[in-house]
């Protein structure tokens, strides 16, 4: 054979050109060419709500979009994976098709194939002929354009959802989502970013209400408990639709032994050796789920897209968040966040965006710029973090947030963030226990809780130091044990919050066992030995055990002036401690002296300053001396209130030695009008039945009788 032959082969056939003889064999298997959806006229979702709470708002608007009239719109419902945005979707159809009389479509639009072949089988449903999808599927003709063109000529209104379309390149780059006369569009997405969704409307889904949340477990488990069990188990679940449904159908499906809503609470946190989040997907089979129903797959589909697109480091970032709690975090711990190569400092920034686009975070409303991370969210993650990453990963946590945290907070006011920081720092201690990380990133994380603690109890703010200080020893007492100097000095950070919130015999009794501590271990004039001294002397003085208080205050001003120096700013204070309970004449001549040294070392508004001026007055004052008090008391107090606020707990304190002092000098009315504000002032900061507040009302009622009978 020679010469030139023209050839076409069509459907499976095959062109040979050869010289000489040639002997082919061919084998064909044929099997169908349609590999679409088997139907896009129910939904394909896993699990359907029996009832769908909450979601008012977005419903009204929904429902509104699938009235008769109504086209030409696209809604895009965003949020969180296993916040139920595919569940209001589902509500949505059923209403557009059982009330509204609309036709609805339902595509997976998870992946490129599935879209394609949820698309073209709307085509064919809407009238497309077998040559035409023919030609799309083969590439011949525009497949999108195919799909619109029926869509926008349909005999019936519709309404198409796009289900899972977390990646929404796919949607844009083949032309699929667009916006018809005849129907309406609803997506649903983890991807927020809105330059993906230019037209259309955006509704965020989040978190439930406390009490819709608790129905969620209700509506599946309506046997297990009362409707405050379902509430308290809601809130372990951060009231995340996905994770109540979980637990729901885990109770309603348990057979041998089937536990309450109070018994499941127990497990969630832990304490009984279950893994909190595989005892929430052990309810994945009751609901038939796939592994999109998985809270630890949920987010690492979001990851997996992350990386696609070239952010790994939105992984590395979100396991550092990981170590933190769900509360709201101020975005500045972020700054100078890195990880080495797998998160350089330059890419905090683009991972965080690729994080919130994709819903695995959210900006929190409020003053201070803040992240929120759901906890489930963030328990998956860490318990998938791999252990080789668990150090480095706490030990940048510890290093953020004590680049936050003053290292020697004042009295008064703090920077709001401190407050903030307080249960990020309680869960990193919580994380750093877990993951069984080193001595050195357990310390760092110790560090942390103790500025935490010192900075909320310098605000004034007691009940919540004591509640910070008490969690972190109980979290800190197994790695660090009862004779860790740090563990000793938050100990001894919970001892005076107790002696603050009036617990006298508590404070005396823990002091007393932290003095006996620091004596064995660190010796008997080791500086925070002489801490534990002055610390146990004032609840001494107030169970009246003076003798015995006067002399740790002695020893500590003793043992601080030999180690320190008499002019360092602690021996100061702890000789002006002298001022306040001594009666000897010595002490009190030696009042006008002290504060002039004060003066004299660390200038005229120093705290010690006004320490020492306030304890001279008092000591003035009850020795008769109150011409020579006024002067200091005066000072004190405006420079307390200046700085502190006149309702902190210490300005408080010097306007009732200023009371004290001018009752003695026989002005009786402006006495009345600082104790009134005394009174009432510890009433608000302290409680009505704290023992100073108490004894401030005592003192009111003493000055007004005596007014009366003057």
């Amino acid at each position: 054979m020679s010469g030139h032959n023209d050839a076409r082969a069509d459907g499976q056939g095959r062109i040979y050109q050869a010289t000489g003889d040639q002997y082919i064999t061919e084998h064909h298997h044929h099997a169908p060419d349609w590999s679409g959806p088997d139907s896009v006229r129910r939904p394909a979702v896993g699990h359907t709500p029996l009832v769908l709470r909450d979601r008012v708002g977005e419903m009204d608007r929904l429902r509104a979009a699938v009235e008769p009239g109504v086209g030409n719109r696209a809604y895009v419902l965003h949020g969180l994976g296993g916040c139920g945005k595919t569940a209001v979707a589902y509500t949505l159809f059923q209403y557009a098709t059982n009330q509204a009389g609309r036709l609805g479509l339902w595509v997976n639009a998870s992946d490129p194939a599935s879209l394609r072949a949820g698309m073209l089988a709307v085509a064919a449903d809407r009238g497309a002929t077998d040559g035409e999808l023919v030609g799309a599927r083969s590439g011949l003709r525009p497949a999108a354009d195919l799909v619109w063109h029926y869509l926008d000529r349909s005999d019936r209104p519709w309404l198409l959802v796009f289900d899972n379309a977390d990646n929404p390149a796919i949607l844009r780059d083949g032309g699929w989502l667009r916006t018809s006369p005849t129907g309406t569009v609803v997506v649903t997405t983890r991807q927020a970013a809105t330059y993906w969704w230019p037209g259309a409307e955006l509704l965020q889904f989040g978190v439930l209400p406390r009490e819709d949340a608790a129905l969620v477990l209700r509506d599946l488990a309506p046997h297990a408990g009362s409707i405050e069990d379902a509430a308290e188990v809601a809130d372990r679940l951060g009231r995340l639709p996905l994770a109540l449904t979980l637990a729901g159908g885990f109770l309603a499906h348990q057979v041998i032994e089937p536990w309450s809503l109070a018994d499941y609470g127990r497990r969630l946190d832990g304490s009984t050796g279950l893994d909190p989040i595989g005892l929430i997907e052990q309810g994945a089979t009751a609901i038939g789920g796939d592994s999109r129903h998985l809270p630890s797959r949920t987010w690492q589909l979001s990851l997996d897209a992350l990386a696609a697109q070239g952010l790994p480091e939105a992984g590395h970032l979100l396991r550092l968040l990981a170590c933190w709690s769900s509360d709201p975090l101020p975005l500045s711990v972020l700054l100078g966040a890195e990880l080495g190569p797998t998160l350089p400092a330059s890419h905090v920034e683009s991972a965080l965006r690729g994080l919130i686009d994709h819903s695995l975070t959210e900006l929190a409303p409020g003053q201070i710029r803040c992240l929120r991370t759901h906890g489930v969210l963030l328990d998956s993650v860490a318990r998938a973090t791999p252990a080789d990453q668990h150090e480095q990963l706490s030990s940048a946590a510890a290093r953020l947030c004590l680049a936050l945290l003053p290292e020697v907070p004042d009295r008064g006011t703090q920077d709001p963030r401190v407050n903030l920081l307080a249960p990020h720092v309680i869960a990193l201690l919580r994380r750093t226990a877990s993951w069984a990380t080193s001595q050195s990133t357990v310390e760092a994380a110790a560090e942390c809780a103790l500025r935490l603690v010192v900075a909320v109890h310098r605000a004034g703010d007691y009940a919540s130091a004591l509640s910070f200080g008490s969690d972190a020893v109980e979290l800190l007492k197994p790695r660090l044990g009862e004779d860790g100097i740090l563990l000793i000095r938050l100990r001894q950070r919970v001892g005076r919050t107790l002696f603050r919130l009036g617990r006298f015999e508590e404070s005396e009794a823990l002091f007393r066992k932290v003095l006996e501590d620091c004596e064995r271990t660190l010796g008997p004039e080791a500086l925070d030995t002489l801490s534990a001294c002055r610390r146990l002397a004032s609840p001494l003085v107030i169970l009246d055990r003076r003798p015995e208080g006067i002399s740790l205050f002695r020893r500590a001003a003793e043992g601080y002036a030999q180690a320190l120096g008499r002019a360092d700013p602690v021996a100061l204070l702890a000789r002006s401690d002298i001022l306040e309970v001594s009666t000897e004449p010595t002490d009190v001549d030696a009042g006008p002296g002290l504060v002039m040294e004060c003066r004299r070392e660390v200038g005229e508004d120093h705290t010690v300053t006004l320490g020492a001026e306030l304890n001279c007055a008092f000591t003035l004052n009850r020795a008769g001396r109150p011409t020579e008090a006024l002067p200091y008391i005066r000072s004190a107090f405006a420079k307390f209130a200046r700085r502190f606020g006149s309702d902190h707990p210490i300005a408080l304190n010097a306007r009732q030695t200023l009371g004290a002092t001018l009752r003695a000098l026989g002005q009786n009315a402006e006495a009345i009008a600082h104790l009134e504000e005394v009174a009432e002032g510890r009433a608000m900061v302290l409680g009505p039945n704290h023992p100073w507040t108490l004894h401030a009302e005592e003192l009111l009622n003493q000055y007004r009788g005596s007014q009366r009978a003057s």
